[in-house]
């Protein structure tokens, strides 16, 4: 097999929309295409696309916990109350694995205080902005604002120190709970600049630029956090937590992650997000 003009340019096209690779790989497999070839060629595609990304303004930074909290080495950051362990880091994306966010009598009162409030979890309405059921999302979750009590303005404080980017420029701190068989698909956590409803969330904070999933509890089986493009695997162990920045809203971010299915038990997770500017 070889790569023709006319597949080269569908690619290209592809990419420039933002599809997601493997989706790409899959269509390619569909049509006959050899399932090696096609990862190849798209890996080779990928380093054009980054170039045609649309790059962030250099007035906006993103979060980075490694920016000036170190404590003793690149392996430990101070934080408002404490300190953290970093077990694993990617460069690009910009990610870490982090040990001891929460304490174990943190992660119990969150889940104690979350169980009253259980919905059904909602995602983001790409075309009006607003939020709607989704079977790619399988969960269960509540919102906590900053100071709704003295324990979730300590965490917030904490997060706010370890992530080096504003309080104010977080969203409500979410608690999600996972039952036997929920997960959540891969997807990315920025707002896509091409979808009609799109105007209206960057209108109340400015873009999402990084996600920090902390893990409430160890599931007994399943739960893990999953970025397909990386082909990594992060555990959910109670109160560890995984950082990721996104510098642009585009696949090139390499940020695509989602929630596995919990096989036994249940999982619960915290999760903020980070915004371009104060949220409101």
């Amino acid at each position: 097999m070889r790569l023709t003009p006319e597949l080269s340019q569908w690619i290209t096209e592809q990419l420039a929309r933002g599809c997601a690779p493997q989706d790409m790989i899959q269509a390619l497999v569909a049509v006959g295409h050899d399932p090696a070839f096609a990862r190849q060629i798209l890996e080779d595609a990928q380093p054009k696309a980054e170039l045609a990304a649309p790059a962030r303004s250099a007035t906006h930074a993103v979060p980075d916990p490694l920016a000036a909290n170190l404590a003793e080495g690149p392996h430990v950051l101070d934080v408002s109350d404490g300190r953290i362990t970093v077990l694993a880091q990617f460069q690009q994306p910009r990610l870490l694995v982090l040990q001891g966010v929460l304490s174990q009598a943190e992660c119990a009162a969150l889940i104690q205080e979350s169980q009253p409030k259980l919905e059904r979890s909602r995602t983001i309405d790409r075309e009006s902005g607003g939020t709607e059921l989704n079977a790619a999302r399988t969960s269960e979750g509540t919102y906590f604002h900053h100071t709704e009590s003295e324990l979730l303005l300590r965490i917030n404080q904490r997060i706010a120190s370890l992530t080096r980017w504003p309080l104010e420029n977080g969203e409500p701190l979410q608690i999600l709970h996972y039952g036997e068989g929920a997960q959540y698909e891969p997807h990315y956590d920025y707002f896509d600049p091409a979808d009609p409803g799109t105007p209206k969330l960057v209108s109340q904070g400015g873009q999402r630029v990084a996600t920090l999933i902390i893990y409430l509890n160890d599931p007994q089986g399943g739960g893990a956090t999953i970025f397909p493009d990386l082909g990594l695997e992060v555990a959910a162990v109670q109160g560890n937590a995984v950082f990721f920045s996104y510098d642009r809203p585009h696949p090139s971010t390499r940020t695509l992650h989602g929630g596995t299915a919990v096989t036994r038990g249940e999982k619960w997770i915290a999760t903020r997000w980070m915004r371009e500017g104060p949220y409101r």
